[in-house]
């Protein structure tokens, strides 16, 4: 049973589907577009925020202490207790990213995105927010390939699948891969 789970696995993350502002592109392509531009944004002193709900959350927490610790970028999780319930209580849910946003990204800056169904407003919300502010957007979605985020995004990397498990993990190996490419121990 669990070597099928990981055969599944290994289909679902050999299929993933990249995609840039400007339509579809290979996969291996956006990844070295991406890496390249994180080290711009990093020898540029620029920051790094990541947002996600749930088991995203988790995932965006370990990937700021990837990019700050092992990359050396000035990288925010916006997934403080404190700042989601303010944040919830005065603008409502939907706006928990998407209003701190307006504060903290400045020009140059990157956004991570990261959204199992791809629908969560709150996540759609915040990369729309950033949009216009001559950053860098990178989502990662899965379920639904006509799915919100995945219109959001310079780069959009999508998984097949509607299994959270699958979806989540894969992420997070997608997000290492990101990280351990930009390791600035190398």
């Amino acid at each position: 049973m669990f070597v099928e789970y990981l055969n599944k696995f290994q289909d679902i993350l050999s299929k993933t589907v990249a995609s840039s502002s400007e339509g579809s592109i290979v996969l291996d392509d956006a990844f070295q577009e991406v890496i390249g531009k994180l080290k711009d944004i990093r020898s540029e002193e620029r920051h790094v925020y990541l947002v996600g709900n749930g088991g995203s959350s988790g995932i965006v927490s370990h990937g700021a202490i990837d990019f700050l610790n092992a990359c050396g970028f000035k990288a925010h999780a916006l997934t403080d207790n404190s700042l989601l319930t303010c944040m919830a209580n005065d603008y409502g849910y939907e706006n928990v990213f998407s209003q701190p946003l307006k504060t903290l990204f400045s020009e140059g800056d990157a956004l991570v995105a990261i959204s199992s169904s791809g629908t969560s407003k709150n996540i759609v919300n915040a990369c729309e927010e950033v949009k216009d502010k001559a950053g860098l957007i990178v989502t990662f979605s899965g379920f639904g390939d006509d799915n919100p985020l995945r219109k959001n995004g310079d780069y959009n990397f999508w998984l097949d699948s509607r299994n959270y498990g699958y979806v989540e993990i894969g992420h997070a190996l997608l997000l290492h891969y990101v990280t351990d490419h930009l390791n600035s121990k190398d």
